[in-house]
Parts: structure tokens; sequence; C-alpha cells
């Protein structure tokens, strides 16, 4: 994974989040190379207003794909594998935010079946995971996207 899609710091965080139940890591891969990833969450959301209007609802975070990989299908497979695990687990619903300078991203999440929640941006967390092991965590403004699942 590092290989192809770099961010060490931050996979080691996220493999020891899995390790601890706290959630799951999907990443697609194609002739043997990592060529993007999700992070589904499953712990409580950090965020204070999701944790009081979405208890419990799971948040597909960090959807990534490799540059020279994008525009072919792969976000969107990411993103129905998350899904199909989590109804698979009893999920109702899941939720995720995106940056409102990322057009791009937002029309991939309409297209897919998730609208905008009624109560504005959030403030959430954007952790920045620096070679040195370091963690510099930057307020980042999002809108916050929801689909029911099945």
């Amino acid at each position: 994974m590092v290989r192809s899609l770099g961010q060490e710091p931050y996979f080691a965080d996220r493999l020891t989040k899995q390790d601890a139940g706290h959630g799951v890591l999907l990443v697609a891969w194609q002739s043997g190379v990592a060529v993007g990833d999700v992070y589904v969450w499953l712990a409580a959301a950090e965020e204070p207003e999701l944790r009081a209007r979405l208890p419990g609802v799971a948040l597909l975070t960090h959807l990534e794909v490799a540059p020279w990989r994008r525009n072919r299908g792969i976000g969107t497979e990411l993103v129905w594998a998350a899904e199909e695990r989590l109804l698979a687990e009893g999920h109702e619903q899941v939720a995720l935010g995106v940056g409102p300078d990322n057009p791009d991203a937002q029309r991939l999440y309409q297209r897919l079946g998730y609208a905008e929640w009624p109560y504005g941006e959030v403030a959430t967390t954007n952790v920045v995971y620096h070679p040195d092991g370091r963690q510099e965590r930057q307020r980042e403004m999002c809108r916050v996207l929801v689909r029911k699942l099945g």
C-alpha cells in the first residue's frame, strides 16, 4: 500500500484502529498494486454534531484513488464495497464529510445517492500525518452527506 499510495503513518494509524475494532480499512488492488482506499469509521464520531444527530452511524473517511487511476470507477467500487459490508453488519445509514472546495467528490457522492443533511457544515478535524510520525490536527469545514442503506 505504502509503495503506491504513500502515507505510511496514516496507514499505520488506521491499521491500529482496525485492530482495536474501531473501523475497517478497505483497499482496492489492481495487479498487486494498491490503487485506492477508504476507511470505514465504526467508532463514535469525533464531532459532537454527528454524535448527536447520527448516533451509531458509520462514517466513510479518507476515500482516495491513486492519481494515475482516477475516473475509472475505483472510488465508486470502494464506496459500494464499504456500503455492502455495512449493510451486511446491520447498519441502516452511512455518512461522510466532504470539503466545500471538492466539487468532484460532491458529484460522486450525490451520484451514488448521498444527500446533504439539513444542519449545515460541520467543523471536522483533518489529521496530517508527517513522515517523522507526528500528527498535526487541523480544523476543516465539511458538508455532511448521508445515505440510507438497503
